[in-house]
């Protein structure tokens, strides 16, 4: 099959592999419909991954049709419309039953597209491992443009807003405006929020967030901005989406006594200076932390098929797989209006 293939910082490559094979007897093989590439995926086409693999195809974000099951897979059938959620669990233990696959107890939990060891979904097919948990039915009223982009983005969106302790009457902020901030705003907003202050230093993206209804920020006026706007109190949460040490440092800046500041930014430095000082005496609550998307279905699909939630406004670009190497460099670019990029095998 063809697939996107990590060579090597800025070396993607559409290239033939092996046509993925059932490995144990709960596996499934996907043929993939659509794929995308998530803001996390930049951080391997930098060459700054979290593997020294190199050949292995990268993605994580993918929904498409079952075409084969092993003997043990039960609830899928061939022909099913499935999502494939960015991360993987043994599907049996309890934290895996509450969908909680990041906190696996027999150690399978992992990430489609890292390394060799679970092949990634830039590909014209995937192996599920344990398929009946890892491969989600795409519900009635879910398109599959909107199923694609609940696998990651907009679930990790809902996450890091939830974990901001967003309430009605909230005011928030939400630094770094990729896809996953701009559906963060959204989500703020769906929680109650009553003012969003969104903050990044790309035009476009700005112009979207203020589209939103949000206050649209450029980094360098932001903290000035919002305390005299707020008198000084600041906000009661904020939401990093960027990882860098300079955000999250802001995000610290921005938030009131007692408030909560929620990280959701993949981090781009092993050791950060926390003024745990200053935060112990505001009573601050910092959370920090990857989502597990299967938690967040339950409530994203309502609220997807209701319309409160429209992913789907934020994919900028299709384009087929074969043309992946160049996706990846509009993306990292952040050519004028790219957002979120399809690619269809």
């Amino acid at each position: 099959m063809k697939a996107l293939l990590y060579h090597g910082a800025g070396d993607i490559r559409y290239e033939s592999m092996a046509d993925p094979m059932p490995v144990e007897a709960g596996d499934a093989i996907v043929r993939v419909t659509a794929c995308s590439i998530c803001g996390s995926d930049l951080h391997i086409y930098h060459g700054h991954g979290f593997s020294e693999d190199r050949g292995f195809c990268v993605g994580h974000e993918a929904v498409g049709e079952v075409v084969e099951t092993g003997r043990a897979v039960s609830r899928l059938r061939v022909g099913d419309r499935v999502m494939i959620p960015a991360a993987a669990g043994c599907g049996a233990c309890r934290p895996c039953l509450s969908g909680n696959v990041i906190g696996c107890e027999n150690g399978a939990a992992a990430c489609y597209g890292l390394s060799a060891a679970l092949q990634g979904s830039q590909a014209e097919a995937v192996r599920v491992p344990s398929a009946d948990a890892n491969a989600v039915l795409i519900p009635e009223g879910i398109s599959e443009e909107q199923a694609l982009l609940m696998t990651d983005a907009l679930s990790t969106a809902w996450f890091g807003a939830r974990s901001a302790d967003i309430a009605p009457g909230s005011s928030v902020a939400v630094i770094g405006l990729g896809p996953i901030g701009l559906m963060t705003v959204d989500s703020a907003f769906v929680l109650g929020a009553h003012i969003v202050y969104a903050i990044d230093p790309v035009p476009e993206r700005r112009a979207l967030a203020a589209a939103a209804g949000a206050v649209a920020l450029h980094p360098d006026e932001a903290v000035a901005v919002i305390r005299e706007a707020t008198k000084g109190r600041k906000l009661d949460s904020v939401v990093e989406v960027v990882g860098s040490d300079a955000t999250v440092d802001m995000a610290l800046r921005l938030v009131r006594a007692r408030g909560t500041v929620s990280v959701i930014g993949v981090q781009q430095s092993r050791r950060f200076a926390f003024p745990l000082e200053r935060a112990f005496a505001a009573g601050l609550t910092f959370r920090v932390g990857t989502c597990s998307v299967p938690e967040e279905l339950p409530t994203l699909f309502p609220l997807v098929q209701a319309g409160r939630l429209k992913p789907e406004t934020y994919v900028s670009n299709r384009l087929p797989l074969r043309d992946g190497a160049e996706a990846y460099a509009m993306f990292d670019r952040r050519e004028a209006g790219t957002l979120k990029i399809i690619l269809e095998p």
